[in-house]
């Protein structure tokens, strides 16, 4: 089989193979401009708007591709050469796999190495939305507090040098300023990013920065720029070598940076913006007033049933998290979790079946085609259990609730990040901006059974807590005495039963 390279001359012959743009793509516009073209934007975002423009409308609604880190290279190096075009590979627990061409990125632009275009791309009339996938740990701000990190370097020279940006605020300030110099309507900014109220933490840090590098503007964009927040869902785990391969053998086409997701998807937004939006709605995008208890229930279902089984699921020794949803240890403690300690807590969810959800859930981490790495999942866990799991626990202490199954993942975390090896002596793949960090504070267990939980921009008042101090102090006893990961899981299960 001839192999064809995906790229826009060759797209007829393309079509001939998988389902491909049959849009004009050369009549499109980037009205949307989104910082953080991962795996994720390209199976979500760019998805929906892909869907949208095969519509026939929405012409306007194209999307150009930021890259503020070094790092960024690769991927704008590939999209540039492919003309923006990539593969979406979706699998189905089934095993059936479904291929196409993605339209909608038609442009990528890298701030590392000279910001200009970037702040020129945000400041041009055409652009009304930058949107961002930045990760929980981009957003700079001190997870216990909430209060903005004035002290990192970049911020820092960015508040001395407002025409050399190098993080998210430092751009959007800059692209601000010209705008409203230029009397232009400022954009929506729209976090995508897996924070509960996301729009709203965005906005707060954004005025935070530019009311210390420029009081005048900050007022502006406090009342001109809009921050709806959203609540965005599809597991896509990172492309592998497998994946490109398997594109090669099936369909001869050969794709530099494919992406892989599950079926499942979803996205619901708030109808807050400040300079008008595409109709995601005839996307498929849920467009509500208010997405609070969406995004609450799923950061705390998913994504911290999710970080439950990455945990424990990486001390076992398990590989990925269709693995450990293979053992019924697992699956009967991750409910367990979700029903005893998560669903009391929520809010009331209009449209929405929770026990359903939940099943769904299940479903999902367990597709066998999917293949998450655990690794994925524990990755930046310092930004991430804050948000996702924590809370839960603050609020059952609150009430009363049950607090064993999150105090477990919590106690599992520093005996994780002390010993870095899986209860079979294996080396863990630990990707944490505070893995340094973690591991000192982590590694005085032995003596101060508590030292992992002084952190407290992490855990706040926890240490404060006597019941959790309790709790938490016999599971990592129990941990570092030598017991098995799966020992102590069941034995909470036991007690739960009783």
């Amino acid at each position: 089989m001839e192999t064809i390279f995906v790229n826009q001359a060759n797209l007829p012959r393309l079509a001939e193979r998988i389902p491909c743009p049959d849009y004009d793509r050369s009549s499109l516009t980037a009205g949307v401009v989104h910082v953080g073209v991962g795996g994720f934007h390209r199976a979500h975002q760019a998805y929906y708007l892909h869907r949208l423009l095969a519509e026939g409308g929405a012409r306007e609604w194209g999307i150009c591709g930021i890259g503020l880190r070094g790092a960024d290279r690769k991927i704008h190096d590939v999209l540039t050469e492919q003309d923006g075009l990539y593969t979406l590979i979706v699998k189905h627990p089934d095993g059936k796999v479904d291929s196409q061409i993605i339209g909608s990125v038609i442009d990528f632009l890298l701030g590392a190495e000279d910001p200009e275009p970037v702040i020129a791309k945000m400041a041009a009339p055409a652009t009304r939305i930058v949107s961002l996938t930045i990760t929980e740990g981009g957003y700079n701000f001190n997870p216990a507090t909430g209060a903005f990190d004035f002290d990192h370097p970049d911020i820092r020279h960015e508040l001395d040098h407002p025409d050399q940006p190098k993080t998210i605020y430092g751009f959007l300030t800059a692209a601000l300023r010209r705008r409203h110099a230029a009397g232009l309507p400022a954009f929506t900014v729209m976090s995508c990013d897996n924070l509960q109220h996301n729009g709203d933490i965005i906005r707060e840090m954004l005025l935070a920065f530019a009311r210390r590098q420029d009081p005048e503007l900050a007022t502006w964009i406090d009342g001109a720029v809009s921050f709806p927040n959203t609540m965005v869902d599809r597991i896509t785990p990172v492309t592998t070598p497998e994946d490109i391969t398997y594109l090669q053998e099936t369909h001869g086409i050969a794709d530099g940076w494919p992406v892989t997701c599950e079926p499942f998807i979803q996205w619901i937004v708030e109808d807050k913006f400040a300079n008008g939006r595409p109709a995601l709605e005839q996307a498929g995008v849920q467009i509500v007033p208010d997405v609070k208890p969406y995004e609450k229930m799923k950061l705390r279902l998913l994504n911290a049933g999710h970080s439950v089984l990455g945990i424990l699921g990486a001390l076992h020794g398990y590989a990925t998290i269709n693995a450990c949803m293979e053992d019924e240890t697992f699956t009967t403690y991750l409910r367990a979790f979700l029903d005893e300690e998560v669903t009391p807590v929520l809010d009331a969810i209009p449209g929405i079946d929770v026990e359903e959800y939940k099943d769904t859930l299940e479903a999902r981490f367990a597709n066998p085609n999917i293949r998450d790495k655990v690794s994925r999942i524990c990755s930046e866990s310092s930004a991430k259990l804050p948000k996702f799991l924590i809370p839960t626990l603050v609020d059952n202490l609150a009430r009363g609730g049950s607090i064993r199954y999150a105090t477990l993942v919590l106690a599992a975390w520093c005996y994780y990040s002390d010993r870095r090896v899986d209860q079979d002596g294996q080396p863990l793949d630990i990707i944490d901006a505070m893995e340094q960090t973690l591991h000192e504070s982590a590694r005085r267990t032995t003596t101060d059974p508590v030292s992992f939980l002084r952190q407290q921009d992490l855990f706040g008042d926890l240490l404060h807590n006597e019941r959790f101090v309790w709790e938490y102090t016999a599971q990592v006893n129990e941990l570092y005495a030598g017991a098995e990961i799966k020992q102590r899981m069941r034995r909470l299960l036991d007690m739960g039963s009783r």
